[in-house]
């Protein structure tokens, strides 16, 4: 613990420090820049757009207009690299030249070994701006019904960063697969209409696996920043599909450092809570057996609602009456660049889901602050019959602590809204949980809310795994 509270410290330092260009920041050279710019404002001719098209992977259709530009500047990389363009070729921006520079080597084969040197963070380093100041098209693409930032979109574009940010770390040709988000919050409300940064670069590397850290800012070198965002990826051998050794990292920074600590932490926590994970055959850890007692305690607490609604507290509520759900058909238009559904449009239709659920359940336009533990446990393939399940886990009435990072929510109601989605087949009578999603949101202009309370044991263990979670990662929180 006094590990992991040195880490956090400094980390708060480190955040509270604008990161100069001479570090090796996103204001330096050494950086990579992808220039964006709407294709319907751009001031192209049509034989230079229809070109443009012609070198667009069919994938990048129907999404976001930065989706697209990190999507065709990681195709444009890969496709040089294994010669399957002219250095001349495409202009979407530098980045592609360098990440091919930097990988070029270790792709010539079907896989190569990891350097034994390692990388340094900043050769994965990716960024890319929201010009909402000049593009209309762009800002009418972001914009929500209250005029904010949409922020389903925003985790679109996270997901296709981080993958172009693990493209630039590995060697070789392994698959990267995204094991996790880890978490993902707000600092405060952006100002749409002003332009707003997104980078980020790899933070920690463990043998098979790479945390990367992004972040959007109101400045392109980092300064007043008000999203971060921790996921998870893991490499695969492209035969074998079994976890392969990567580069390691070699931080430069001080501030590199002490998240390359964290880091590790934070992956120190994940081995211990699969250690504590229930197993059918082994006994149960001391951890297991206090969930399972504040799960005993949940399900009495639910005694008078489950037995006697009638003189129960109006204040509590039963699970089961704030679920909420929908369910669709994967359309090709949502494939990634291995043409499986984009784990950020997955992301997307989750999290508009789990603020309908906390609109319906508060009464109140719900106030984001942010996502934990996203799980990836099965691909969706295009032509699955997903079907997306939400439901209130529980509540904080009176308010809670999400760290100092998460501005202005002291007080406020807090509600814990989990996603899951499953995949169905409804001719083999089968359906698989594709992903595990859990939202916090805020009541802005609410006093208190209800308690949440569970009508069954399993509910009253969910609960109970999902507050014991979260108090694990408050202590992750500065």
């Amino acid at each position: 613990m006094m590990m992991m509270n040195r880490a956090i410290r400094s980390v708060v330092a480190c955040n509270n420090r604008r990161l100069k260009a001479s570090s090796g920041g996103i204001g330096s050279p050494r950086s990579r820049l992808i220039h964006h710019s709407s294709p319907q404002l751009s001031g192209k001719s049509d034989s230079k757009i229809s070109s443009d098209i012609e070198h667009t992977p069919v994938q990048t259709l129907n999404k976001s207009p930065i989706v697209q530009k990190l999507w065709k500047t990681r195709d444009e990389a890969k496709r040089r690299v294994m010669g399957k363009l002219t250095m001349g070729d495409g202009e979407y921006s530098e980045v592609s030249l360098a990440a091919a520079e930097l990988i070029a080597e270790g792709r010539k084969g079907e896989y190569e070994p990891p350097s034994k040197l390692g990388k340094h963070p900043r050769e994965s380093e990716v960024g890319i701006m929201y010009e909402f100041s000049k593009d209309q098209y762009l800002l009418e693409t972001y914009r929500n019904p209250y005029g904010e930032m949409r922020f389903g979109k925003i985790l679109e574009d996270l997901d296709a960063l981080a993958g172009n940010i693990a493209f630039n770390h590995v060697e070789g040709n392994p698959l990267i697969v995204t094991a996790g988000v880890d978490r993902i919050r707000l600092r405060r409300r952006p100002d749409i209409n002003a332009n707003q940064f997104l980078s980020g670069k790899v933070t920690w590397v463990g043998s098979s696996s790479m945390e990367i850290r992004m972040k959007i800012s109101a400045n392109e070198d980092g300064s007043d920043e008000w999203l971060e965002a921790y996921f998870t990826f893991v490499t695969l051998h492209p035969t074998t599909k079994k976890a392969i050794k990567i580069s390691p990292l070699i931080p430069e920074t001080d501030e590199e450092r002490v998240h390359f600590e964290l880091g590790a932490v934070k992956a120190q926590a994940k081995r211990a809570a699969r250690k504590n994970k229930i197993q059918i055959g082994r006994p149960l850890s001391d951890e297991s057996l206090k969930i399972d007692a504040r799960a005993a305690q949940l399900l009495e607490q639910a005694g008078p609602l489950l037995k006697m609604p009638s003189l129960a507290d109006p204040n509590t509520i039963l699970m089961n009456e704030t679920a909420q759900g929908n369910a669709m058909v994967a359309q090709p238009q949502a494939r990634n660049l291995h043409d499986r559904i984009f784990g950020g449009f997955l992301m997307r239709r989750a999290f508009e889901l789990a603020f309908a659920t906390a609109y319906l359940f508060g009464g109140d336009k719900p106030r984001f602050l942010e996502v934990d533990d996203i799980s990836f446990d099965k691909p969706v393939d295009v032509g699955d019959l997903l079907v997306f399940k939400s439901r209130v886990l529980y509540t904080m009435p009176d308010g809670g602590n999400l760290g100092h990072y998460v501005d202005k929510h002291d007080g406020l109601p807090l509600v814990n809204v989990e996603v899951e989605v499953w995949v169905t087949c409804p001719e083999q009578k089968k359906a698989e949980v594709s992903n595990h999603l859990y939202f916090t949101f805020a009541l802005p202009e609410s006093k208190t809310c209800k308690l949440v309370l569970p009508a069954n044991i399993d509910q009253a263990r969910r609960q109970a795994i999902r507050m014991h979670a979260d108090e694990i990662q408050a202590d992750l929180r500065p």
